[in-house]
């Protein structure tokens, strides 16, 4: 682990000590575990991995509407899509 040094608003200070003497822990751990959920929040490759993941997910569903059918009803519908 290295050391490293930020500067916090007075909000962020308080707000951050509040949390750390609700759940017990100390101000370095709330700010780690703030920062290691923003990473994993905004790392593309793991945004990347959950959405192959969840690829066929619902591919043995049959109480899913066909998707080509209703493309296609929906551009039958869209005005000026039979060039009206």
């Amino acid at each position: 682990m290295r050391r490293t040094q930020i500067y916090l608003t007075e909000r962020e200070q308080m707000a951050v000590k509040s949390i750390a003497r609700r759940l017990g822990k100390t101000q370095s751990e709330v700010i780690r575990t703030a920062v290691d959920r923003f990473i994993d929040r905004e790392s593309p490759l793991t945004r990347l991995d959950l959405l192959r993941s969840a690829r066929g997910l619902w591919s043995d569903r049959r109480d899913l509407p066909d998707a080509d059918a209703l493309r296609r009803e929906w551009d039958r519908l869209e005005p000026g899509a039979d060039g009206s």
